[in-house]
Order: structure tokens, then sequence, then C-alpha cells
């Protein structure tokens, strides 16, 4: 039977607390009375998720895709999005930061009529101050950058209509970020507040280089303001250098012996320009490295094996997921 309600989690080196993860999922969506599936994607663990997992799909509506390799958490998003098989999907991280019983408040919103309903953070344990800062100023940069409404202080916890998912579905692009392709279909959407809990098990998945280079993948997939802003940059640069030369032309002349020693100021303007010059070159290519990735035209994600997928094919583009050699199911069962 068709589920109602799915679950995509992304998994990777959960092993610890995958279990616990899917016993408090279960009892939350037992109690209520609509059919649902839980799909755990895990994106290339190292450690024992995959067998965990596994052995948690006894349970018919619990399913796991596995990558081939690690793909990363938005490719991860994207294929658990394109299995499933909901009227309502919810993406959920497999940490436990996002706390299960919330979905039951986005499910009451859904039923008000929101297509999209956003788990938006009051508190966040745990997280250093440094880590709290960036991201108040992404979110604030990125709606001023890119021109969308993307919901401050969200994460990828949030509820999607089955519309918003086959919208979101239909997407190719190879560099993603997820929460901002969600927000680029535009249906109606609405917030619920809740406090992030610290991670009931391991640690985080995503450092420093990960944000940015997540940060860096957004900018410059949703917005060329960044190619503007350098465009005003050289303009401002090449005019404050155009009027400095002027006043020491006419230093020159009407002073009388003007001498001008500007050795360190000479020093200091030609580093000054050899590093706009350099930051301008690696903004270009960025956009540039985008355009051959996307011109390569490669699987955003390589799928090794489907566990209780049994009655299901994956959904995939021309730039979509492969399944290498489909092997055959680990078990027979299909999904609630």
């Amino acid at each position: 039977m068709k589920p109602v309600i799915s679950i995509v989690s992304p998994v990777y080196n959960e092993a610890e607390g995958l279990a616990e993860f899917t016993r408090q999922m279960i009892a939350v969506l037992e109690s209520q009375p609509l059919s649902f599936e839980l799909i755990l994607v895990n994106d290339g663990s190292r450690d024992a998720s995959f067998q965990i997992a596994s052995t948690l799909t006894v349970d018919p509506r619990i399913r796991v895709v596995s990558f081939s390799r690690n793909f990363g958490h938005e490719a991860a998003s994207t294929a658990g999005l394109r299995y499933a098989r909901g009227d309502v999907t919810v993406l959920i991280d497999s940490d436990l930061q996002d706390p299960p019983p919330v979905i039951l408040q986005m499910l009451d919103k859904w039923k008000e009529g929101f297509q999209i309903v956003y788990g938006q953070r009051s508190t966040r344990a745990e997280e250093t101050l440094l880590k709290k800062i960036t991201s108040w100023m992404f979110y604030r940069l990125m709606r001023r950058m890119a021109k969308m409404d993307i919901p401050k202080d969200t994460g990828d916890f949030r509820l999607m209509d089955r519309r918003v998912v086959n919208a979101f579905n239909a997407l190719n692009e190879r560099n993603r970020f997820v929460r901002g392709l969600v927000t680029w279909t535009g249906f109606k959407a609405t917030a619920v507040r809740f406090d992030r809990a610290p991670r009931f098990a391991g640690k985080t998945k995503y450092n420093y280089a990960k944000l940015i280079r997540l940060a860096m993948d957004s900018i410059t997939g949703f917005t060329t303001t960044p190619l503007k802003i350098a465009t005003w940059l050289g303009i401002f640069v090449a005019c404050g250098a155009m009027i400095w030369t002027i006043v020491i032309v006419c230093q020159f002349f009407l002073i009388p012996n003007y001498r001008q020693g500007g050795l360190t100021f000479l020093a200091a303007a030609t580093l000054l320009l050899g590093g706009v010059q350099i930051f301008l070159m690696g903004l270009l290519g960025e956009y540039l490295a985008r355009t051959y990735e996307e011109v390569q035209r490669r699987p955003i994600y390589i799928v090794d094996e489907l566990v209780n997928f049994s009655d299901t094919i994956a959904i995939a583009g021309p730039n979509g997921g492969l399944i290498a050699e489909a092997p055959a199911p680990l078990t027979s069962a299909g999904g609630a």
C-alpha cells in the first residue's frame, strides 16, 4: 500500500545512534493513523551503519538505499526524495538533533494547507559561538544575494507535500543546495519552531571546510551577485587609481620642489590590486568549475544496494542517480 508519510534520513557513520533514531521515529509515526515508510540513505558509511540499517528492515516499512561511496549529504537527501512515495515527505537527519515529535506539528500545518513546513531552530545546543555567528551571517547574506525567502535558522529538517517533492525531483544540477532548491520551488510555506538537541551519539560530520564548500555551492548556485559585486569592485578600484594619479600629477606641477616618496604606498597598492585580481580570478573560477561539472553530466550518486525495494525503481533524470548492476534486494518485502 502506498504510504501517506515518507521519512527520508541520510546516514553517514551513524552506527552508534541509528537503532535509537529508528525506534523513536517509529514510535512517533505509529501514534498517527496513517501508513508510513522510513527511507534510510547510507551515504557510503565506513562504520557498521549499513549493516545495522539492513537488520532493521525486518520491518517492511523501513527501506534502505546504499551508495557505492560517499557522495555527500545533499546527494543522499536527493536520492531519498526520489525514492519517497508518500503524499507528504519529511527530510530529517539521523543524529536525533532534530526531535522526531516535531513531525507531528509539521503534519498539523500540512493539514492546514501548507505545502512546505520548515523546522526552525529556537536554540542550538552544543554549538560553538563561531558556528552560531557564521550561521547567522550565512542565512542573512543568502537572503539578500539570492533574493529568495530562505528561512533563517533552518536546516534540511522540513516537511514537503507531494507536489513540492515532484518539483524538486525535476531539478538535476549536480552541485546541490537542497534547502535552497526547495525554497526555489515557491510553494506555500510556514515554520515550526523547536529547540535543537545535542547529538545522541558520535560527532558531527560537517567540519568548517565542508560548511565553507556548502556555502560556496549555495551562493554560486543561486545568484550571480558576486560577479556583479566583482564588476563594481573593479570599477571602484580603477576610479580610485585614476583619482590618485591625477592628485600626484597636480602635486608634481603645482607644488615647488615636490618629491614623491611613495615607495611604501606603491608596494601596498600593488599588493592590494594583486589581491583583488586573484580574488576575482578565483570567483570566476568557481562559476567556471560549476559549468564544467554540469557539462560532464555525471550522475549525482550511484546506488550500490537496495533493501525492501523489490517493487520500486530509481527515479532519475538525465543527470540523476544510477543503479550499479541493479542487485537483488536483500529482502523481498515491499514498503508499507
